[in-house]
């Protein structure tokens, strides 16, 4: 069984780069996960000018999509800004989210890039290689990579390379709306990946976890959560 991956928190931007090199080792990126029952949606906003990290977590029954549970936690942003380390910054305040749930869930969808990393690394990697859930990575933006013609109908999809690596794919899952950039995070294929992020977004351009998750995480700084 493959130990857990753990590190330090309190860590300057060049050991956090080494870190995710290390982790990058142990990402899995094929399927290695049991029937999808309760999916999670993970997504961080900021409060006090940036200074607080709050995390929230939606899971929703799949693929019927309906809720069941939700968990928010409030942690200091002690890692500063710095693209492509943005794991070290919010992951802190998403376990503790997690921790807050009853049980674990079986897929966790990120707002953010898996493997589609400058060091192969993102968040839902990183968080998926923690907790050793399967994970992956829905990001309304590219960090990087390249793609070839994207037809308009929903479900069409192109793979998103970098430096000749198929990184992730460009999924439309809407027709005529901009695509979402998914990667995989931690054992899953890219390509049931692909497929999860078009059941869980039946309706609009992003995930129902997402959305729901944003909620949580962007709401009235009173916002409760069951």
């Amino acid at each position: 069984m493959q130990p857990p991956f753990t590190h330090r928190w309190d860590v300057t931007p060049a050991q956090a780069r080494l870190i995710q090199e290390a982790g990058r080792a142990l990402v899995v990126a094929e399927d290695r996960l049991d029937p999808i029952g309760r999916v999670a949606g993970v997504d961080v906003g900021f409060e006090q000018g940036g200074a607080v990290a709050r995390a929230a977590v939606a899971v929703l029954e799949f693929p019927s999509l309906a809720p069941v549970a939700s968990a928010v936690a409030r942690r200091p942003a002690a890692f500063p800004y710095v693209p492509g380390l943005l794991s070290f910054r919010e992951i802190p305040a998403i376990l503790d989210a997690l921790e807050r749930l009853d049980a674990p869930p079986d897929l966790l969808v990120c707002d953010g890039q898996g493997l589609a990393h400058p060091r192969r690394f993102g968040l839902a990697c990183h968080l998926g290689v923690l907790t050793g859930l399967p994970s992956l990575g829905a990001a309304k933006s590219r960090l990087l990579g390249e793609h070839g013609p994207l037809p308009p109908e929903r479900g069409a999809w192109a793979p998103l390379v970098d430096r000749g690596e198929t990184v992730g794919a460009v999924l439309r899952t809407r027709a005529g709306v901009a695509p979402l950039y998914v990667s995989i995070g931690h054992r899953v294929s890219l390509a049931r990946a692909v497929g999860l992020v078009l059941a869980l977004a039946p309706r609009y351009r992003l995930p129902e976890t997402t959305r729901r998750a944003h909620r949580l995480a962007s709401g009235p700084a009173d916002a409760t959560a069951r």
